[in-house]
Parts: structure tokens; sequence; C-alpha cells
């Protein structure tokens, strides 16, 4: 059974700082485990806030960052490069600077790639890629640690309340007429975001209180889905935590 815990931290900074020393030791147990790491990344300005944190720490200098495995989450479907795509936030703060493997960053398609306007072949073709990099006879690979943000909705990756991608059963999937723009995005489904080891929530900002409040509570929203196979990590600043239940 999936443990859940609830991290607070004083604010913003704060929690980019302990998102991303919790995020080195966990690449590296992985790499000392299993001889690589295999990490979901998310987007944002926490997330940002976190990737630039991690190149501040000396401990990443113990991380093989040649057998790191990079996915994503969810991706706007917008050209490679735009300044809103999540990749691109992710290599300006911080993917540039490493030796990485480019053939272990795995960007989810862009809508200047391959397919076009297709973002269901997109979907598809991300989907291949997982299926690629799995254990022979699986739909995906090992992950050791997937993180998520928290909408002000409750939603998480490209999974928003009420949208009909929530019951999508593959993989992966084409998301269109989201509630926030731009309305054409790729996503994980929550299958494959419950197949990871630990799922961490990363939240700051009193505009988050009200939906995590109300998934914590035990209310039905995509966030609520998110649960790791192991470990379920809520890791929030004081304000985005201000309605979590003591118990929680």
């Amino acid at each position: 059974m999936s443990e859940t815990v609830v991290v607070v931290v004083p604010d913003a900074d704060i929690l980019a700082s302990t998102v991303a020393a919790r995020l080195a030791i966990k690449i590296i147990d992985a790499q000392a485990a299993h001889g690589s790491a295999s990490v979901v990344l998310t987007g944002g300005r926490v997330a940002a806030k976190v990737l630039r944190a991690v190149r501040e720490l000396p401990a990443s200098a113990a991380i093989d960052w040649s057998r790191v495995d990079l996915w994503w989450g969810d991706e706007r479907y917008l050209p490679s490069g735009d300044p809103d795509r999540n990749e691109t936030q992710a290599r300006d703060a911080l993917l540039d600077k490493l030796p990485l493997d480019p053939a272990r960053v795995h960007a989810m398609p862009a809508s200047d790639g391959p397919d076009g306007a297709d973002a269901v072949a997109a979907a598809a073709r991300y989907a291949s890629e997982l299926a690629a990099a799995a254990e022979p006879g699986a739909a995906l690979p090992r992950f050791d640690v997937l993180m998520l943000g928290v909408g002000e909705d409750g939603h998480v990756a490209s999974l928003f309340p009420g949208h009909p991608v929530l019951q999508q059963t593959g993989t992966t999937a084409a998301t269109f007429d989201s509630p926030k723009p731009p309305p054409v995005r790729v996503t994980l489904t929550l299958s494959t975001i419950q197949s990871a080891d630990e799922v961490w929530l990363i939240a700051a900002g009193p505009d988050k209180a009200a939906p995590i409040g109300t998934v914590l509570s035990g209310g039905h929203l995509p966030a609520a889905s998110a649960s790791g196979v192991r470990k379920t990590l809520w890791l929030l600043d004081q304000a985005a935590a201000a309605n979590v239940p003591t118990r929680a």
C-alpha cells in the first residue's frame, strides 16, 4: 500500500531547496540500487525553481547524470523551443548545464515535429518511446520519482477536472480544449502516473490551498488519484497547506 506523507515548509524558496535536496538523494539512491535513475519532470514556476536549486546543490556532484533518464508528465503542444513548453523551461533552468546523455532525455513531441498538428499521433509516439524503454513485455519503464504540480482547480499534468481524458486507459493521451491555455497538450494518463515508485505533488501559494485541502480531506479531484506505488509525497509551502487537515 502506498504511504502518504505531507511535508510543509515556510515558503516557496525553501520548498524549492527541499524538493531539490530530496530529488538529488532519490537519484543517488536509485543509481546505487539499479545503476540508473528515471525521473518524470513537471513544469511551472516552482518546478523551475527546484531545477535551479538542484544546480546549486553540492550533492549534485555525486550524481552520474549520464545515467539519468528524464521524462515529462505533460507538455503543451507547441513548437520546439517555445518558452511555454515545459521542456524549454527545464533546459533553461538546469538540463542544458548538465552532462546528460541526449538519448536519455525523453522530451514529448512538439507541434513542429514529425506529427505536425496531430496531437493524437504525438501522444502515440510518446507511448511508443515509453514502451521502448520498458522491460520486455511491459508498456512503461520504471519511474523512480514522478513530480507533479497541482493546479488551482486540482488538476495534475494535463488531467483536468471533468475532462474526458481522465478516462483514457492508454499510457498517454492528447488533451484538447484544455481550460488552461494552450488548449492542446500531450499528457501521461492517471494509470501511468500511478505506476511510479514515488509520486511527489509540489505546490506553493494561497491559490493552491483550496484544492489541496479538498484532496487531503478525501475530495475527488484529479490530484486525489495521483499516487505512487510505494509513496505519495505532498511537498507544500505554508500558504498552500493552509487547508490541510491536521491528520493528513
